[in-house]
């Protein structure tokens, strides 16, 4: 049975209509953002040309995708308070980006987070490691937002064939690579800017409504909820309380989210499409407000879930958690407010999948074409043409994948692309900026051995197999007890880039000097591009 059956008076015609004058509007805007659009600067990083303001709102667009929407609301709306903790980690890990990363990364860096860590370091096998990483990343986290936009099918239009689904992952794989194609970043934040305004507004009315239903008052909410579903939703430990293993779980969930956010290429590379430092912090600072207030509305909308659906509902549509916002949207505006909501689900994947593969087909077309092959010696017109194609073979490698995985358990991927931020790519941007002694040697142990640990981990965890929610439920290959690895896999990378580290003789004071002076003062930085 699919959600378009359960709930009465869901119309899936008028939930294409909506998204498809959300595509429509979107495109008009990406084709006039192409104009602008010739030369490296404006394709990686929109010229430069967006105030703090804009790209703030831009990135809270692409980081909240549709598992910041559908998943922690249904998580709220299933188990109160542990669903709320995952709102509180999404929302700290800003807090690690804005004092450690924003500022320092914006004027060290040119259009990637190779350039960060080749500065000082010698660029051709740092940048190859560097790419490494990014597709890694980019790739687990596509899958997931791919393989998501098959279960809300099923969950909002009632397609419920696996053809039916597969045609409708590669339509949004289409659209995606039409906005970045077109687009490029400049494009691509509009389509960013446009989706959070869409999903932040939403999710405000909607809160608003629930409200409304209890006086305005949140403790009149929360007795609904503890009506529904027992005073079990308002305690800790209703889904991470069981035992010890599943609460170190969860610890190594938190440090995953907190620290991975800081390494998430796709993040990163936003920092590059303002002039200025400045206006980097700005953006950070513009974020974590939107992003803040974002999940403020996420305990509303769980526990307005819970108080007026009830968890048994939610439990027992087809995609259990998933169907939390959308059911409550149902039962408090009908087939237009439902409408509306799964076009914002959709148009968020849409926003999130082209911010991934931008970022993706720029890694590999500015640190492995430009620098590593052709030794920096590369023609700026060749190197976007290069990003284009590989933009093409990213999408459609994402396309086959999303149809491959559609079903399968997500939520391990999502977790797998934030371990793999967390173990590879943050500790090796922290030591470049801060280390003095830091070489290539530590980079290379950090980031290969930080992304070979965690994938190896994630593998022979009870994700992938041993438990009835496993990717793999039938295999059972699980020897490592924790679905994350992240407690593990982020302290194994930073040993392993201190220790090769020390275990080199390279080093180049002169070179770390220059960068500290620039990170920290500006001077020499990457500057906006006029037209």
């Amino acid at each position: 049975m699919n959600l378009a059956q359960t709930v009465s008076g869901s119309s899936p015609v008028l939930n294409i209509s909506i998204f498809g004058a959300f595509v429509v509007v979107t495109l008009i805007v990406v084709f006039r953002a192409s104009k602008n659009s010739r030369t490296a600067a404006d394709y990686y990083a929109a010229g430069r040309a967006f105030t703090g303001p804009q790209n703030g709102i831009a990135i809270s667009g692409d980081y909240l995708s549709a598992a910041s929407f559908l998943g922690i609301a249904g998580a709220i709306a299933i188990n109160g308070y542990d669903g709320f903790l995952y709102s509180i980690g999404f929302l700290v890990a800003w807090l690690v980006a804005l004092l450690l990363v924003a500022e320092l990364l914006r004027n060290t860096g040119k259009y990637t987070m190779g350039d960060v860590l080749a500065f000082r370091m010698r660029q051709r096998p740092v940048r190859a490691a560097a790419a490494t990483s990014t597709l890694a990343v980019s790739f687990f986290y596509l899958l997931a937002q791919m393989a998501g936009a098959g279960g809300l099918v099923a969950l909002l239009l009632g397609i419920t064939s696996k053809t039916g689904q597969a045609v409708v992952i590669a339509v949004v794989g289409v659209i995606m690579i039409v906005y970045v194609l077109i687009g490029g970043m400049k494009g691509t934040t509009w389509v960013q800017i446009i989706k959070a305004a869409l999903l932040i507004t939403g999710a405000a009315a909607i809160t608003l409504w629930v409200l409304g239903r209890y006086g305005f008052n949140l403790s009149s909410l929360l007795q609904g909820a503890v009506d529904k579903a027992g005073a079990a939703v308002l305690d800790p430990g209703k889904q991470y309380g069981k035992s010890g293993l599943t609460q170190l779980d969860f610890v190594s969930l938190a440090l995953a989210l907190v620290l991975g956010t800081a390494g998430l290429p796709h993040i990163l590379m936003r920092f590059y499409t303002v002039p200025t430092a400045k206006e980097a912090r700005r953006s950070v600072v513009w974020a974590i407000w939107l992003i803040g207030i974002f999940y403020l509305f996420t305990l509303v909308l769980g526990y307005g879930a819970g108080a007026i659906v009830g968890p048994q509902a939610i439990n027992a549509a087809p995609g259990k958690a998933n169907s939390a916002a959308p059911l409550l949207a149902q039962a408090l505006g009908g087939p237009v407010l439902l409408g509306f909501i799964a076009a914002v689900a959709f148009a968020t994947i849409l926003a999130v999948v082209a911010g991934l593969t931008i970022t993706a087909s720029a890694s590999f077309a500015h640190d492995v074409y430009a620098n590593v092959i052709k030794k920096g010696k590369a023609d700026p017109a060749n190197e976007v043409k290069v990003a284009r194609i590989t933009a093409l073979v990213i999408g459609a490698v994402a396309i086959i994948g999303g149809i491959f995985a559609n079903g399968q358990n997500i939520a391990f991927l999502v977790a797998l692309a934030f371990a793999v931020a967390a173990s590879a790519n943050l500790p090796t941007i922290l030591y470049s900026l801060f280390w003095k002694r830091f070489n290539t040697q530590g980079a290379l142990w950090s980031i290969y051995g930080g992304l070979a640990v965690c994938l190896i981990l994630i593998v022979f965890s009870p994700a992938v197999s041993g438990s009835a929610s496993a990717m793999f439920p039938t295999a059972d290959f699980d020897w490592f007890p924790l679905s994350n690895p992240g407690i593990v896999s982020i302290p194994v990378s930073f040993i392993l880039g201190w220790l090769g580290t020390i275990l080199s003789k390279e080093r180049d004071d002169a070179k770390y000097a220059e960068m500290e002076v620039r990170a920290l003062t500006g001077a020499g930085a990457e500057k906006a591009v006029a037209h």
